[in-house]
């Protein structure tokens, strides 16, 4: 991103001189063009998560998060931790940014909705990592085109009295904020995990 706007910058001091001196502008304009292509996905995608809390842990139930097992085999010890304790303030920052974020209760059987849950995870390209129709349980590692950062999503499916309850956690592998991009995440699966049930 910096070198495509340096580039940026460069070709626009080289079109200024082209004009000045009239001189072809065709290949300034081309290099004007490169540099906005490489520059543009990063710089779209930090102003698209400038309006969202710097966290990286996201999950449907703040009280019980669903934890990790099968993917700590998969992390470092440079990646971020999975102790929900930083920042202090988490819990209330994510509410606040994302109050719609919540458990989603179906009318289907457990063993049905982990079905459709595992081919949803499978559909979106995530790494399966684990997955346990008898513990409702289910572990992939999701990498985020064109940066290719990698996040840890786990989804816990339990029988709740007559109905199915899924929650979900997603949590960024480096990086204090995510741009927003775990809650989309979740927020993505589970109206796509409603719909096809």
């Amino acid at each position: 991103a910096l070198s495509g706007l340096v580039a940026v910058v460069l070709s626009a001091i080289g079109l200024i001189t082209a004009w000045q001196q009239q001189k072809s502008v065709l290949p300034v304009l081309a290099g004007l063009l490169l540099g906005l292509i490489v520059a543009a996905p990063t710089i779209l995608t930090m102003l698209s998560g400038s309006g969202v809390p710097r966290i990286h842990d996201i999950t449907t139930d703040i009280d019980n998060p669903p934890e990790f097992k099968a993917v700590l085999a998969l992390r470092t010890h440079t990646d971020n931790t999975l102790d929900r304790k930083s920042p202090e303030n988490l819990t209330q920052l994510q509410q606040e940014a994302y109050p719609a974020l919540k458990p989603l209760l179906l009318d289907r059987s457990r063993d049905i909705v982990f079905t459709q849950a595992l081919q949803l995870a499978k559909s979106h390209g995530w790494k399966i990592a684990a997955a346990s129709a008898d513990k409702g349980t289910i572990e992939a590692t999701a990498t985020t085109p064109i940066m290719a950062f990698k996040d840890d999503v786990v989804i816990r499916i339990q029988s709740v009295e007559d109905k199915t309850r899924v929650d979900m956690r997603s949590v960024s592998r480096v990086g204090l904020s995510d741009l927003g991009a775990n809650a989309a995440r979740i927020q993505q699966f589970m109206n796509e995990l409603s719909t096809n049930l």
